[in-house]
């Protein structure tokens, strides 16, 4: 029993080790370092360019949740995360190069997968194929899976945040806290008065970018939308969005700062940090200019300058089956950001649910689908409800899930989704232990 898997991503690697523990062979195709992205550097697997936090662990949010889920079924990701942890609160953020080496280093060493590393123009016909090559597939085989569509891809826009040496950053300006008081000093931050504020604002809007090619239309993620567009927004929009200085104290004033610049520790040494938020089309000179403004960061040496790049995905609603599979041709399944989620946690959710969907269809077995009340089952439950006119990929969150049973008293917005997650992981376990039939 075989299946092949094209891509060595989050998606990629969960799938291969999900399908190779229960049995099958698997062999992983991926490109690096024959070829790499407009995005990725590092040959290892699993790379993490956006950014390195996994997001909340609190199951109060439904990211916390899709984590707490995966380690019930034995997720490959996560349990590298949790290997290769960094201090991020209540975040779960990993030294991005330990994480890549832990999860290559698995991978190649399970005797069921085979790597391959060349670069796949053309999907194979035959046999059980797991596509999870990411919003940045290679051209050649994007437009061999447009031509199986029938129609071509939608795509935004997905911006990378800057990344400076700490030692490079004024400590005696910076002070460390967390917004809230929520995981300690976790975090470094920059304070600005509301002058620096106004003119860190005034020079974004004025700043030259990386324009977009004449027939590419601006469709960016909301949810990672670059800096200076969200300048344009408004002058406020940045002050009540990434630079809020909520819960913060200036220990040199006594006062809250009119704005804060975050930065979040990249690797476990705390070398590296990265702009929370700053994510950006800014021309290199322009990033070096205007982040180089900000009080305390005048001296700030780049690591590596913030990006955009063109993420794709399919309308899911209209091409995908619950078990991940294509209408169009039953032996695909595609998983993973192309799959139309958006997310680290959520792409490696789906290429779990790819594996372990490959394992039973090879035994010719339906597999079990995940409760819509888990957040696994929101995430397929959305993919195929959604409205295809105008899809786009989600970030697994509690709107997407079933409301909550009459509750005798409104509930706020933490206990409604403490009891949902709750609910949760209570639906999830029939089907854990489901999943876990063919397990060796």
């Amino acid at each position: 029993m075989q299946v092949s898997v094209i891509g060595a991503g989050l998606a990629g690697c969960e799938a291969a080790w999900q399908a190779a523990r229960r049995g099958l062979d698997v062999s992983l195709y991926e490109m690096k370092p024959v070829r790499y992205s407009a995005a990725h550097s590092s040959p290892h697997f699993a790379e993490l360019v956006c950014s390195n936090s996994l997001r909340s662990n609190e199951v109060a949010s439904a990211v916390g949740l899709l984590k707490q889920e995966m380690r019930r079924l034995g997720s490959l990701v996560i349990a590298a995360a949790d290997a290769c942890a960094v201090p991020a609160g209540k975040a779960l953020a990993v030294d991005r190069v330990a994480f890549g080496e832990h999860i290559t280093g698995v991978i190649e060493g399970h005797p069921r997968i085979r790597v391959v590393r060349e670069c796949v123009e053309r999907l194979p016909t035959e046999g059980r194929t797991i596509l999870a090559t990411g919003p940045l597939t290679d051209a050649p085989l994007a437009a061999e899976l447009q031509s199986l569509l029938g129609e071509p891809y939608l795509y935004f826009y997905d911006a990378l945040s800057p990344i400076v040496y700490a030692d490079s950053i004024d400590h005696e300006v910076a002070f460390r806290a967390s917004r809230y008081d929520a995981g300690g000093d976790d975090y470094l931050n920059l304070p600005l008065s509301a002058e620096a504020y106004t003119d860190f604002v005034e020079a974004l809007v004025a700043a030259e970018t990386v324009p977009l090619h004449e027939f590419e239309a601006a469709l960016y993620f909301e949810g990672c939308l670059p800096i200076e567009e969200m300048a344009r927004r408004g002058r406020d929009t940045l002050a009540y969005g990434p630079m809020k200085p909520v819960g913060l104290t200036d220990p040199r004033t006594g006062r809250r700062p009119h704005a804060v610049v975050q930065l979040r520790q990249e690797d476990k040494r705390g070398v590296l940090y990265s702009l929370v938020g700053f994510q950006t089309k800014l021309r290199v000179g322009e990033q070096r200019r205007i982040f180089r403004s900000l009080p305390g960061a005048e001296g700030a040496a780049f690591a590596r300058f913030g990006s955009v790049h063109r993420n794709t995905y399919l309308n899911a609603p209209r091409h995908l089956r619950p078990d991940l599979t294509l209408a169009a041709r039953p032996g695909l399944a595609v998983a993973g950001q192309i799959a139309g989620v958006e997310g680290y946690v959520e792409s490696a959710a789906l290429g779990w649910l790819a594996g372990m969907n490959a394992a039973f269809a090879a035994r010719g077995e339906e597999p079990p689908l995940p409760p819509p009340q888990t957040a696994h089952g929101a995430l397929i439950q959305y993919l195929m409800d959604a409205d295809e006119r105008r899809f786009q990929p989600m970030n697994v969150n509690y709107g997407l899930f079933p409301p909550l049973e009459k509750t005798p008293h409104r509930l706020r917005r933490r206990e409604r989704n403490e009891r949902m997650a709750a609910r949760g992981l209570e639906a999830l376990e029939p089907f854990a232990r489901l999943a876990e039939a063919h397990l060796s």
